[in-house]
């Protein structure tokens, strides 16, 4: 089994007193489904689980409930096996396919006969119709790929052996040459393998990257199969935004040119249709702000942002095999600057951190600008070659009065380094900003 973070707050939320249900989102092929039965199997006497899309019947058995009694009678029924008080966890799966579910259980969660777990996939998009979620009675658990720290755990190294990762990021030293080339290593095959958990798991038992690549191929159309369902009259568009990411990650800004959709494309029109991927979990949003000051949502410029994949293997996945056999091949000698920004992105939104990013003709560009603690904000530069020492805007950005930074990170393949007011740490120690 893959070992995974969410587990420990899966057992933080059974510990509770006056447990709520627990609404687990995330994208598709996260591993939503998998953990919670392998959390089911070691916390509960008893387990149900209903699916509702390979059960087709049980949503209509649900939506024509009368009452609390009669649906807890319907649910007793659908699950066909012993439920009992105090010892039973009831797993509603794929509730995107029975929305009336998610209000519907109210009841039964007050009575606190059995534990409530529900998740489904594109929730961020088929759940906004519900008019009135329970909120006092369902908690959130989102879910994310494999961050590289799980990555890491996958491939053999221990949690102690990854605390000197830690250790060091909050202690600013270096870590021994030998370690450091070690997390360097597993950082290169984190960018091709990801972490989806069938490609990771793949990846630890046969080191096929043929196999990985098919697997990610799979999720892309999966991901299109989605938009095909679910986007509406939008499905074009959507699909055309999903399929320009990479080429426009590639460019030098990596912004979001809205002329790729046409000559007269216009944000406004095209708003909805970011926001299906960002909902659905796909894609993952980086505005710019106008000021780098706290708080940044409120310098936030709403029509420029970049769009980075949830999982930096779907972004590689898209690349030609020269490319990714050059990753293999120290990648300092190649510039993957948007392969590395995706990583930095999807591991600071998996580690509850909203990024933003700096741009103005007068400084240039910063990759990352992030809220910190005291009013303060913290500038990330982030780089894939070997010429990590320049950095302009940072620079410059520094020297401002009126601005007030805690920090100043650049993220490189250096091992741990100082000058003046700006600290290199290797881009695998982005796992520790949190």
């Amino acid at each position: 089994m893959l070992k995974r973070k969410k587990y420990h707050e899966l057992e933080q939320w059974k510990s509770e007193s006056n447990r709520r249900a627990l609404l687990v989102t995330g994208a598709r092929q996260v591993g939503k489904t998998f953990l919670i039965r392998e959390f089911a199997r070691h916390n509960y006497e008893h387990f149900v689980e209903l699916n509702f899309i390979s059960n087709r019947m049980a949503a209509k058995v649900i939506e024509d409930a009368t009452n609390t009694k009669d649906l807890m009678t319907r649910l007793s029924i659908l699950a066909n096996k012993q439920m009992v008080p105090g010892k039973t966890l009831l797993f509603l799966d794929e509730v995107q396919k029975c929305k009336e579910i998610v209000t519907a259980i109210k009841f039964l969660v007050e009575q606190q006969d059995y534990d409530f777990i529900l998740s489904g996939s594109l929730l961020g998009v088929e759940l906004k119709d519900i008019r009135s979620v329970p909120v006092g009675y369902l908690g959130t658990l989102e879910m994310f790929p494999l961050d590289f720290e799980e990555f890491c755990w996958a491939n053999g190294v221990s949690v102690d052996t990854f605390s000197h990762v830690r250790e060091a990021f909050y202690n600013k030293q270096q870590l021994p040459d030998y370690m450091h080339e070690h997390f360097m290593n597993l950082f290169y095959n984190y960018l091709l393998v990801g972490g989806m958990p069938a490609s990771v798991s793949e990846y630890v038992s046969s080191h096929n990257m043929q196999i990985v690549r098919n697997l990610q191929k799979d999720i892309h159309n999966l991901n299109r199969s989605d938009i095909s369902q679910y986007a509406g009259t939008d499905t074009l568009a959507v699909k055309d935004i999903y399929d320009q990411m990479p080429s426009q990650l590639n460019k030098e800004n990596k912004r979001f040119e809205m002329n790729i959709l046409g000559e007269h494309a216009r944000f406004r029109r095209y708003e909805n249709r970011f926001l299906w991927l960002v909902d659905a979990g796909v894609a993952l949003p980086c505005f710019q702000v106008n000021e780098p000051k706290y708080p940044l949502m409120l310098n936030k410029s709403p029509n420029r942002f970049k769009l980075y994949f949830n999982d930096v293997g779907l972004l590689t996945s898209t690349f030609g095999r020269g490319d990714f056999l050059h990753m293999l091949d120290k990648p300092g000698r190649v510039n993957f600057g948007s392969t590395y920004e995706n990583i930095v992105a999807q591991e600071l939104v998996a580690h509850g951190v909203k990024p933003y990013y700096y741009s103005k003709r007068k400084f240039g560009e910063v990759d990352f600008v992030l809220d910190a603690s005291f009013g303060k904000t913290m500038l990330i530069e982030v780089k894939s070659g070997t010429d990590f020492i320049r950095h302009k805007t940072l620079t410059k950005l520094l020297d401002v009065a009126d601005y007030s930074f805690c920090d100043a990170m650049v993220f490189c393949e250096s091992n741990v380094q100082f000058c003046a007011e700006v600290t290199y740490l290797p881009i695998y120690m982005i796992s520790c900003v949190e």
